[in-house]
């Protein structure tokens, strides 16, 4: 704040000059503000002295989907000022409070907490703007990755209706709009058509770009669409989006602000040693900028544990402190990054610098809250130059510098310098592996090739695989038979007091001119009896076996995401003739039939042999076996009466998401 005090001009007339050619550097300069850790904390604060020095009339607002607040404080600190803030979540609700207090960047603002459905203004409220932006759920990539995109047939996805609504209700200058850039590919892009059709249909001209906050000063990179609508007749319908002010497309080429300048210096009081859990010590190894995928055959390690594609791109994902972080998730489990370079989970304030939430802001709420507001809210270093562009061209206020924009059609290279990463990436893990001299469990795996063990496991109603006894266990007899050209596991049911008999086998081996991450050219399954638990044993018996010889994670990782080509094939033969409906389907559906392909009742019943009215049930029975079977009840991105089977193998652990879903609702 002493820097502040020294900032006392009130020329209110642009500024044209430029230092070395960026136009960045210029507005630095005017705001005597020094570039380095906190200059975007600086950079709000030196915005409100200037418009408190001018006597400014902040522009009335209406905040919408308000989350954390993250929009509002790039928009209040830009001469903005939200008068109510709507939002449906009490815990962020709590958040807006504790910062609308007096004294606090949102004095004067009212929080709401109320669905967006059922808001209605207050009869006296008059706004000149509208800013938010709804749920992104239902466009975004965790949505593709499950079954397809539910757009705008997902309730979430029809909030923007609502925004529709209040903009033709109070009938405001203009608005701005975020979200992923997912919806202008929902499907096949009706969905965005839809979109610009209500806003148009409003009254308002729309302007939309998708953008990098990385390229605005933001130490994240974090592609977002944004749609600023200015209702007929204001600045005759004209908005240039402003010009990034970091990376190649900047003036000057201005370097990006990095994830180790952001994070200098920040409260790291609360901050944990390493990381637990399965794949903790995973983490030290990966490269800054890497992730799980340094692990895979792919990138060359030569012990992979994971398949490529086969985990969302943050998971074990290490921050570089050279460059910034990838988009920060709202949600996520354990693993989820980005971790620190110092082989640690990032604390609260060290997320907070990295979406460019100034120190001073009050977050209420546990971590996983904290982190959820910071994941769901826009970077308000974003905001910010968005709210100044639009103060400056819809609401005619001169500035005391000169904002650059972006011509209508003028093209941006974030996307493509993305796809360039790749090789960069590969480049890292390469110079990483020639480093390491030995691989954690390299003698014990190593001494485990040939062996003979029979062993008893006990497997759960919920798919946990325990070598001693548990409550409601199935007791399951294994016997391994492993040496260097072939592995065979035999299973049966302990409550089988008879002699083990080979009613059917499994066998497994990679596609042609495959690799696989197996050290051996087959892999067979026996089962002892038909029952399901020992069918199910079967695969966790294999699955134990890879992760204790090879350090593969899962039976996943092996054969890789559902919705590329699998890397092994089955041929699965019976032994002992079964006339069980159930078994003849299992033999189909290992050896990959069904599998991976979004099917409707109808054409499951006619591949399979059975009446549409008899796959529920049986798909019911195949996820007792651990068959991770999904339908539109599982997962809403899927069409209504469609079914999805996305591995020819039982893939459920007590860790699966989809173990507590039902492909049904109680009633049905």
């Amino acid at each position: 704040m002493e820097q502040l005090r020294l900032f006392d001009f009130v020329d209110t007339a642009p500024t044209s000059k430029l230092l070395n050619g960026s136009y960045f550097q210029s507005i630095l300069s005017t705001l005597q503000i020094d570039y380095g850790t906190g200059w975007a904390d600086h950079f709000g604060l030196a915005l409100r002295h200037w418009f408190r020095q001018v006597n400014h009339q902040p522009i009335k607002t209406l905040s919408l989907f308000s989350g954390g607040g993250g929009l509002d404080i790039g928009f209040a600190d830009a001469g903005f000022h939200s008068l109510e803030m709507v939002e449906i979540e009490k815990k962020y609700i709590k958040t807006l409070e504790a910062n609308a207090a007096s004294s606090k960047i949102f004095a004067g603002s009212k929080p709401v907490c109320q669905d967006i459905c059922d808001y209605l203004p207050p009869k006296n409220l008059r706004v000149d703007f509208i800013i938010g932006g709804p749920p992104c759920q239902t466009f975004s990539a965790a949505g593709r990755r499950a079954a397809g995109v539910l757009g705008t047939t997902d309730p979430r996805g029809t909030l923007f209706e609502e925004y529709v609504r209040l903009l033709t209700l109070l009938k405001p200058k203009g608005f701005l709009f975020e979200n992923v850039y997912g919806m202008m590919g929902a499907q096949e892009g009706d969905a965005w058509e839809a979109v610009k059709e209500a806003f148009k249909s409003a009254g308002y001209s729309i302007h939309f770009r998708i953008l990098d906050t990385a390229d605005y000063g933001v130490p994240q990179h974090r592609e977002r669409i944004f749609i600023v609508g200015l209702r007929e007749g204001v600045n005759e319908g004209k908005y240039l989006f402003p010009r990034p002010t970091h990376g190649p497309d900047s003036e000057d080429d201005e370097p990006y602000f990095t994830a180790g300048m952001a994070v200098a210096g920040a409260d790291v009081s609360e901050a944990t040693e390493g990381l637990g859990g399965q794949y903790g010590h995973l983490l030290a190894e990966i490269p800054p900028g890497l992730n799980y995928s340094f692990y895979t055959e792919k990138m060359g390690h030569p012990r992979p544990i994971f398949g490529w594609r086969s985990k969302f791109s943050d998971f074990l994902y290490k921050a570089d402190p050279d460059a910034p972080v990838r988009t920060i998730k709202a949600q996520g489990g354990q693993y989820t990054g980005p971790f620190s370079w110092e082989n640690r989970p990032l604390t609260v304030s060290e997320f907070k610098r990295l979406q460019t939430i100034p120190d001073e802001y009050l977050l209420v709420g546990t971590r996983q809250v904290g982190i959820e507001q910071i994941g769901n809210s826009v970077p308000p270093q974003m905001a910010r130059m968005l709210a100044l562009s639009i103060l400056n061209q819809v609401f005619g206020v001169a500035l005391p510098f000169e904002l650059h924009s972006l011509a209508p059609s003028e093209p941006l290279g974030f996307r493509q310098r993305k796809r360039q990463k790749s090789g960069e990436y590969a480049q890292k893990a390469q110079a990483a592996i020639a480093l390491i001299q030995t691989y954690p469990g390299e003698a014990q795996r190593a001494s485990l090739l040939p062996s003979q063990q029979q062993v008893s496991r006990y497997l759960t109603p919920n798919f946990g695989w325990f070598t001693s006894p548990r409550a409601n266990a199935a007791s399951v007899r294994v016997h391994f038979h492993l040496d260097e050209s072939a592995w065979r596991i035999d299973a049966q049911t302990l409550d089988q007091d008879i002699a083990f008999t080979n009613c059917y086998e499994m066998t497994i081996r990679p596609h042609l001119h495959e690799q696989w991450m197996v050290p051996v050219a087959r892999v067979t399954l026996t089962g002892g009896d038909f029952s399901a638990q020992t069918f199910t044993a079967l695969w966790k018996a294999f699955e134990e076996k890879l992760l204790e010889v090879t350090g593969v994670a899962d039976l996943i990782q092996l054969s890789g995401y559902y919705q590329y080509a699998p890397k092994f094939w089955v041929d699965f033969r019976f032994h002992t003739p079964s006339s069980s409906v159930i078994w003849n389907l299992l033999s189909a559906i290992v050896q990959g039939s069904g599998v991976s392909k979004q099917l409707s009742a109808d054409a499951f019943g006619t591949l399979f042999g059975f009446a549409p009215q008899e796959i529920l049930p049986i798909f019911e029975q195949l996820r007792a076996m651990g068959y991770e079977v999904r339908n539109h009840h599982t997962n809403p991105q899927i069409t209504p009466g469609d079914y999805l089977i996305p591995y020819a193998f039982p893939t459920l652990t007590p860790r699966s998401i989809q173990l507590k879903k039902k492909l049904r609702v109680p009633h049905e």
